[in-house]
Formats: C-alpha cells, sequence, structure tokens
C-alpha cells in the first residue's frame, strides 16, 4: 500500500475552502459588478486569473458583471491613427473621428479580449455595450467635451435575460445618445450606473492602488458614506480617489448595498474581497 504524506499546503488548501462556506451561502445568486481596468487589463497573466475568478465566481452561483475601461489603449490607436485631440480642463474632447476610434477599441480589441479569456477558463461570456439593447442611454456630460456622456437611463433587461442563460455580460463603457448618438462613457461611472440599475450586492472597483488611505496613508477597509463626505471635504481623499469615492457614493445611493475599491494588481483580489475575511480593499456602505 502506497502511503501519502499530507502536505501543509494540501491541508491549508482545504482549510480555507472550508472556511469559505458561509461566504459562498452568502452570495449565492447575489450580482456582483466588477469594474476592471488598471494594470490586469495589459498583462497576460493577471488577465488569466481575473478570468479564471470571474469563472469561478459563476460556478458557485454568484452573477458577476464585467465593466471594462480601456484609455491606455485608446490613447495607442489615436496616436497610431495620427488623430490629434483638443483637451478642455485637461479632459480630453471626443469629436466623433476620436468616437469612431473609441468604438472601435472598446467594444472591439478590449471586449472582445476580456471575453475570450473568461470563455478559455470555461465560462460562457457575452460581450456588448450600452448601446445594446438600448442597456444605458446617455445625454452628454459636458457639451464643451463633445460625445462624453452621462448615464441617464439604464436598462438591465438584458443583463437579467443573460443571467437566466448562466451568461456573463462583459460591458464596453459607451452608450446611446437619445439623436441616435454614440457616447464614450467613463468606466467606472458605467460600472456605478449598471450596479446601481441591478440593485447589486457589491460594486467592485478595480484599481491601481489598495484603497481609501486615511491622513496617516493607512488603508482603511470599512468606511461609512459621511466619514468618505468628511475626507473629502478636508482634502484626505483626493486626485484620482475622489471620481471613484464619488461614483461609490452614487451606486450606494442608487440601491447598491456597498462599493469596495481594491487594488486589481492583488492575486485574486475579487476572491479575497467576497469569500474571506480578509478583504482586499476599502469597503464603502451607506
Amino acid at each position: 500500500m502506497k502511503r501519502r504524506d499530507m502536505n501543509r499546503d494540501w491541508i491549508s488548501t482545504a482549510r480555507t475552502l472550508s472556511e469559505a462556506l458561509p461566504y459562498l451561502q452568502r452570495y449565492d445568486d447575489a450580482i456582483v459588478v466588477i469594474k476592471f481596468g488598471g494594470h490586469a487589463m495589459g498583462d497576460d497573466e493577471a488577465m488569466e486569473t481575473f478570468a479564471r475568478d470571474v469563472v469561478l465566481m459563476r460556478q458557485v452561483g454568484v452573477n458577476p458583471v464585467i465593466v471594462h475601461g480601456g484609455g491606455p489603449m485608446i490613447n495607442e490607436m489615436l496616436d497610431k491613427l495620427a488623430i490629434k485631440s483638443d483637451f478642455v480642463n485637461g479632459k480630453r474632447v471626443t469629436d466623433e473621428a476620436t468616437m469612431e476610434v473609441v468604438e472601435m477599441v472598446l467594444s472591439g480589441r478590449v471586449n472582445k479580449r476580456i471575453v475570450q479569456a473568461i470563455n478559455a477558463q470555461g465560462g460562457r461570456a457575452v460581450g456588448l455595450s450600452g448601446k445594446d439593447a438600448n442597456l444605458v442611454i446617455c445625454d452628454p456630460a459636458d457639451p464643451a467635451l463633445g460625445l462624453v456622456g452621462a448615464p441617464s437611463e439604464v436598462d438591465p433587461g438584458i443583463l437579467h435575460t443573460l443571467f437566466k442563460d448562466d451568461a456573463i455580460p462583459v460591458i464596453a463603457p459607451l452608450g446611446a445618445g437619445r439623436g441616435g448618438e454614440t457616447y464614450n462613457i467613463n468606466g467606472d461611472t458605467m460600472a456605478g450606473a449598471i450596479a446601481a440599475a441591478l440593485k447589486a450586492d457589491r460594486l467592485l472597483l478595480l484599481t491601481d492602488v489598495d484603497g481609501v488611505r486615511d491622513a496617516s496613508g493607512h488603508v482603511i477597509t470599512d468606511l461609512k458614506a459621511d466619514q468618505v463626505r468628511a475626507m473629502t471635504a478636508d482634502g484626505t481623499i483626493s486626485g484620482g480617489m475622489i471620481p471613484k469615492t464619488e461614483t461609490a457614493l452614487d451606486a450606494i445611493a442608487g440601491g447598491v448595498r456597498a462599493v469596495v475599491i481594491l487594488d486589481g494588481r492583488v492575486p485574486n483580489a475579487p476572491l479575497l474581497e467576497l469569500f474571506t475575511d480578509h478583504g482586499a480593499g476599502s469597503m464603502i456602505r451607506a
């Protein structure tokens, strides 16, 4: 008879799976919207890991929805095509020529790469944008910025249909205008609007930082909406973190139970956040 030595790593893995049971039960049939962007989008290994995490989430009963960005890829393509951009207060003006490139990159190159990665791990991902089935109707966010949109109406019916078919929606941040225009939407804003329309249990904003920091530089793992407003007012929350926390507050006001700003560079960050005691970022709740 062959003897098998019990490796400590095996025992640790089994213990982790056992400890995950309450969380698996907690999130059974829950809707979790994930804003995917930053470092992980440009790294093949990180993309594969993320795709595997998403497929595992679907396998254990979670309904994940992926909303992605693609700013660096858009900039790269505009440079290749020698399309010059105007800027207003540091923000790119999206004219019709730029919009054609934006849609090509987001709905084509970026969206299908994520879809393919998820499907390669055994999932059933479906790529779409806010234009499909009138998922997102936009108004101009700022007329000076051209075709940059702000979601004004979200109809998540198509997403519920995909959930019933065990499919994973992967959404490019584009929306339809009332006059037939195509609008480019900030990825975080898009994710927040969709999460609110779905009354999602969680909105995970994957970033290249490890969460919201206090005045001493320490990451705060649990925040209330009032604390976020106070920290923004006194300057503790500043710079690029402000639009993310604003997205979080808007999503919570729209019915999302909690929003987590977490570091997408950490392997398996969504799983750590959902299925362990440790968490992986800063949770904001009402």
